[in-house]
């Protein structure tokens, strides 16, 4: 069973009644829960959901290693053939690398990471757009920092852009007909007094103390630190941000976070099986 959807949105309580009822274990796919400092700040399972129902893919990985839809497949795979598998999460990435495929194009290396970092920040997103190969700019979104910069990387590192290699996927772990794929549809109107008293909620839960005891090796190039508020949660840590900016800050970047989510769902998931969180 797969269930995606936005943050916020009820996915981790649904997996869990699931679960309970029939059995399964809930497998995370979600790019942000596989760290291991962001426990109440990304909302992963509390220790007591995890006694309850067995839990995998949750809080492996160091705070300071990269971590791939790759890896992510790698350490998914295996676990798909044991007690039936419960795939949740908000990354569509993951959802659709599992149930389409996914290139597999090489590590890039680091030198061109670095090179990709300087080039943005000193000639901008359009000059690196320019760059690029035509395939490539009609299939990623040109708006997204994050998909420019990595096709720019394949490029530079490989010779070929990355729609090529992504013409090169290789079958699907889990064909989508093989699955019951349940996306939980969220309207804003419905999902943005969720999104505010969530934060409520993770601060009653030791969201402060959770950063307080992340803060000796912070840096906001740590690849957790991507973790939606973390580095507002830590301004605040250090004195820089006061609560209610806090607040309004992150409720403003988990509401465009599933601004993002809901376009790539409507993008890449059409084959999904719509439902209302809501019960409207």
């Amino acid at each position: 069973m797969l269930i995606a959807g936005p943050t916020a949105s009820g996915k981790s309580a649904l997996a869990m009644a699931i679960a309970e009822a029939g059995g399964g274990r809930i497998l995370n796919a979600d790019a942000l829960q596989v760290f291991e400092d962001w426990r109440v700040l990304t909302a992963r399972p509390s220790l007591t959901d995890e006694a309850r129902v067995p839990h995998a893919l949750y809080g492996h990985v160091p705070r300071d290693l990269a971590y791939s839809v790759g890896h992510w497949l790698r350490d998914v795979a295996p676990l798909l053939s044991g007690p039936r598998p419960i795939v949740v999460g908000g990354t569509g990435l993951y959802f659709t690398a599992l149930t389409e495929g996914l290139a597999d194009i090489p590590d890039v290396p680091v030198t061109v990471s670095h090179a990709a970092a300087a080039k943005l920040k000193e000639d901008g997103l359009d000059a690196m757009v320019a760059d690029l190969d035509p395939g490539s700019r009609s299939r990623i979104d040109l708006r997204n920092p994050r998909r420019v910069l990595r096709a720019w990387e394949v490029l530079e590192a490989t010779g070929r852009g990355i729609a090529d290699w992504q013409d090169e996927t290789g079958p699907a772990l889990l064909p989508l007909e093989s699955a019951t794929a349940l996306l939980l549809e969220a309207p804003p109107d419905w999902l943005n007094p969720r999104i505010e008293a969530r934060f409520d909620a993770m601060l009653d839960e030791g969201l402060l103390d959770e950063a307080r005891a992340n803060r000796p090796g912070w840096h906001p190039a740590l690849p957790s630190a991507k973790a939606i508020g973390a580095a507002d949660v830590m301004a605040h840590v250090d004195g820089a941000l006061d609560l209610a900016a806090l607040r309004n800050n992150v409720a403003i970047q988990s509401r465009q976070y599933a601004k993002r989510q809901r376009s790539w769902f409507r993008a890449r998931m059409a084959g999904w099986r719509r439902i209302d969180p809501g019960g409207g």
